[in-house]
Parts: structure tokens; sequence; C-alpha cells
């Protein structure tokens, strides 16, 4: 009996797989052994009360089986919610055509029998299943390709997209269409940079040259007139922009690059964007701009992330400075910027606030600077940067490291501070040199340690 009823499910399933074959949809799949309320026979009239109900369940398994990454088995439950579709006879209004896109391209992208031609059949079917998201399929198509370094194929259905004409729905897509040509900008680009990289690493000769030259300046042109457009348009466009500049760059066009990094840097309509600045401040430095530009540049991006990779170079901007405004400003970049767990073992970062702390505390002037920026930060940073584990730590993976620290520390803690201490009696018990000057530096400036924190002895301990 039970042999039967095995023979008589495996029938079943063969069934339902020729079944989801002829869809055309997905290729090769067949339908699991679904719960009985899924698939048993109904009337018209009930299938038009529940069928809301049963696609609803239907989408929970397969959203249940794709964060599983079951992703045969979400297959099989979306060629059923197709089929389901199919045998619809209600007049309402159903719109799944983006969710059969949606889901399908990721099951598609994961499935162990999902190949390239599975899922190209899969997507031009998609591209004529709904002529409302026709150009953002033609997209999703395109990065595949590329993704899978078919760059070619990529270029042509792009082409083939940005000529595609449907009356209205043609104007209502004008974002996607640009979006489009940008992207079809962006592969001229790249055939561009590597027409360019053959000439300049190869040094070709003759007619050979030439012919590299005519197809670099096509490229250009192409690549040119598609990013121009998509940067005018308010939004985040890093790479079109980086790839713009270049272009221009290499044709001597610096005025043009200037201002199309000022505009995306500082036009009020784009949204606050860091790497507008990066982009402008690398442009600035690589035309030998004034230091005034540069600081410029930078101020602007410590605003936005204190925290980030070029607060080394504004720091060492500003400390070279000779106004006094400039090198307090370069104090409070650093200190800043060691507020993040991500420069807690930064040396250079280190390296500055000791070199800077160390010429402050020499002078005896300025103390006030270091005194307002440490206020806010005695509450949390001997825990954060200078406890005994880290002192260990530190010790033992750099030195270097250690040594900027315990500098740091033993100015704003004292010579009784856990870190300066472990890190000194480490250096000393080596016999390294610097170690040895540091710890006699620190004891020798130990009352400036009780003006900075407005201790009235040393029996505070971090």
């Amino acid at each position: 009996m039970d042999s039967f009823l095995e023979e008589e499910e495996e029938a079943a399933a063969k069934t339902r797989a020729a079944q989801a074959r002829s869809s055309g949809l997905l290729p090769g799949l067949h339908l699991p052994v679904l719960p009985p309320h899924l698939y048993r026979p109904a009337s018209s009239q009930e299938h038009k009360l529940n069928f809301r109900k049963s696609k609803e369940v239907c989408l929970s398994y397969i959203q249940d089986a794709m964060l599983q990454k079951q992703w045969k088995r979400a297959a099989e439950f979306l060629t059923f919610y197709v089929e389901s579709l199919e045998k619809d006879f209600s007049r309402e209004c159903v719109s799944p055509s983006e969710i059969i896109w949606r889901t399908g391209t990721e099951i598609l992208c994961h499935h162990s029998r999902g190949s390239m031609r599975e899922f190209n059949s899969f997507i031009e079917q998609m591209k004529t299943l709904g002529v409302k998201r026709y150009l953002k399929v033609c997209l999703e198509h395109a990065f595949h390709l590329l993704c899978n370094g078919l760059i070619d194929d990529a270029y042509q259905n792009l082409s083939l997209a940005e000529s595609w004409r449907y009356g209205e729905q043609t104007a209502i897509q004008d974002k996607e269409m640009k979006l489009i040509q940008a992207y079809r900008g962006l592969l001229d680009y790249y055939s561009w940079s590597k027409q360019k990289n053959i000439l300049l690493e190869h040094g070709l000769d003759g007619f050979e040259d030439l012919s590299i030259e005519q197809e670099m300046h096509s490229c250009f042109r192409k690549a040119a007139v598609n990013l121009k457009e998509i940067i005018k348009i308010p939004g985040v466009w890093d790479l079109f922009v980086k790839c713009y500049v270049d272009l221009l760059e290499f044709y001597g066009d610096h005025n043009e690059a200037r201002q199309v990094l000022n505009e995306y840097a500082y036009n009020s309509k784009f949204p606050a964007n860091p790497n507008a600045h990066v982009y402008l401040y690398q442009f600035l430095k690589r035309q030998g701009a004034s230091k005034k530009s540069l600081t410029t540049a930078l101020k602007i991006l410590h605003d936005i992330v204190p925290s980030h990779e070029l607060m080394i170079d504004f720091n060492t901007m500003l400390q070279k400075s000779k106004k006094r405004k400039k090198r307090r400003l370069g104090l409070e970049v650093i200190f800043a910027a060691l507020d993040y767990a991500g420069w807690k073992e930064n040396v250079k970062a280190w390296s500055c606030l000791a070199r800077q702390m160390k010429q402050i505390v020499m002078s005896e002037k300025h103390l006030d600077w270091i005194k307002q920026e440490w206020n806010s930060r005695k509450d949390w940073w001997p825990v954060f940067h200078f406890s005994r584990y880290l002192a260990k730590r530190n010790w033992k993976e750099n030195e270097s490291l250690s040594y900027e620290k315990a500098l740091v520390a033993g100015i704003l803690l004292g010579k009784d501070c856990k870190y300066f201490k472990y890190v000194s009696h480490q250096g000393c018990k080596a016999q390294v040199k610097r170690f040895q000057l540091l710890k006699k530096f620190v004891n020798k400036h130990n009352p400036v340690y009780l003006r900075i924190s407005g201790a009235s002895d040393c029996s505070v301990q971090p």
C-alpha cells in the first residue's frame, strides 16, 4: 500500500513538473507536495473568494524558502504561484508581474541548476510581461550579465533598451532611460580605459597606434555625452562623476573637471555626500592647488565625517600653519577622529596627537586647548583607550602604537595612569631608549596633568 502511494505521489510530481516546464518560465523545475488547501480542486466562485488568501499563503511559502536559501523549493512554489494566477477567473485587478520578476530573478541567481540560458529566457519573458517596468528589467539584466563577465552582451542589452519606444510609457520611464544611457556610457568609458592602457603601456606605432587612438576618441565621445547628462540630475553619482572627470583630465580639460566637481560638492540640490568633497580634494591636490583650497575642502569633509581617513592629511596641513586658529582646529580634528573605534589602533593618528601635545606641553602654551578637548572625554576615553588590557595587547602587537598612546596617556592622566605605567615599565625592562626618555618626560611634566585635569593631587587612578 505504501509503495502504491509513493508511486502515485511520484507520478503526480512528474505531471506537475511537465506543467511547470510547459509554462516556459522556469524550465526543468517541478512542484513539491503542497499543503492540500493550496492545490485542491475548487469551483470558480470559491476560487474567486479565496484567491487573494491562497496567493498570500503561497507568497509566504516562497519568502520562507528564500530566507532559508532553499532555492529549489522556492522555485517550485513560484511556478505554482504563476499557475494559480493563470487559473484566476475573478475580475479583480492583480499585478503580480513585479513579484514574479523579482523573486524569479533571485531564485535563478542562486538555484543549483540555474544557468545563463535559463536566466536570459526568464528575463526576456519578464520584459514582455509588464511594459511599465521594462527598462528596470533591462537594467537588472545588464547588471547580471556584468556580474558574470559578459560585458559585450550587457552593452548590447543596454543599447537595445535605449532604442525602446512604447508610446506614453517611454516618457513615464524617462528616469530609467537616463540610467540606461548612463550605464552604457560607463561601459564606453571602460572600453576607452582599456584602449588608453594599451596605448600607454605598449607604445604602439604607425597605423595600429592610429586605429587605437581613433577607437579611444570614439569611446570618449559616447561616454562623455551620457555621463555628463546623468550627473546633471541631483543624486549620488560617485562612479559616473569619477569616470567623467578622468576623461576630462586625460584630455586636459581641467577647468571643466573642476566645475563638475564643485557642482557635485556644493550644489544644494544634491544630497550631502562626503565622497563629493573627497573627489574635489583629490583633484585639487593633483592640480597643485593652494593650501587654502585644500583645507576648505577637508574642513567640509570633517564636518560631515569626522572619522574619515583624510583627517590625517587635514591635521598635518593645519599643524604646519602659522595661524593659531588653524593649529587649534588641528588638535580638535585629531581628537575627534580618535573618538571612533576604527581609529583606536591607528599609529599615524596617535603619532599626530602625541607630537602636537608634546609641543604644547614643552612650550607650556595653549594648555587650555588640551583641557577643552579632554573635558568632554575624560569620563570615557580612559576605558576606551587606556585600560591595562589594551596596554598589554598594544605592547604585544605594536610597540610603536603603545609608545605614542603611552605618551598621550601620561600627559592626560599623569604618571600613575595604568596604561602609561605598564607600557613604560615594559619598555624600560626591554631597555628600549625611547621608552626610558618617555618615562622621564612624563615624570618631569606631571604637573601639566594636574593643570589639565584640575586635580589637586595625584590620587586619581584611571
